[in-house]
């Protein structure tokens, strides 16, 4: 198989795929290193491919998501009030389709999440955990945005309404 061949490869197996697919486990089935699947991502990208990288690996963005999709800014500064944070937008029925924060020299910084259950937050919570260092909120005392995909109006509110709650919304001083 020829670096075009694998590159197509990967998009079929990403399109086919019901959540994100590793790196690793794109160069098992291809047989490469995960550094060469890496660098066909990248280049995939700049050919205009819509993927994702997440904390659990490559998702082909969805063109056309359903719903309502609000923004709120969230603070916690333990791996438990991100824990818990994470879930009550889950157990809510949203989805954490990322988080952004603003960095003096680079201006917004954003990660790709796409977070939908309490499996996934267990899942980035753990690697969360791993490297600490790499948490965006860590370069802003704790305070982040999210961007979540809920079914409605309705829904976005209550997950507002219970972060507030419990003390995981920011609050301007």
């Amino acid at each position: 198989m020829n670096a075009a061949q694998r590159r197509k490869a990967i998009l079929e197996k990403l399109a086919a795929a019901p959540g994100p697919v590793s790196a690793g486990s794109l160069a098992g089935e291809l047989g490469v290193s995960r550094q060469i699947v890496v660098g066909d991502v990248a280049l995939l990208r700049a050919g205009g491919a819509d993927i994702d990288a997440t904390p659990r690996g490559y998702l082909l963005r969805q063109k056309a998501r359903q719903g309502y999709t609000g923004i709120l800014a969230c603070q916690h500064s333990t791996l438990e009030q991100m824990r818990q944070e994470m879930y009550t937008v889950v157990d809510q029925g949203g989805v954490i389709l990322d988080v952004k924060v603003e960095n003096p020299l680079y201006g917004e910084l954003r990660g790709n999440l796409n977070l939908a259950s309490r499996y996934d937050v267990d899942a980035f919570v753990r690697q969360a955990g791993q490297t600490p260092e790499g948490l965006l909120s860590r370069m802003t005392g704790g305070v982040h945005l999210h961007t979540l995909l809920c079914r409605d109006k309705a829904a976005f509110d209550r997950i507002q309404a219970e972060l507030q709650s419990r003390g995981l919304l920011y609050q301007r001083e």
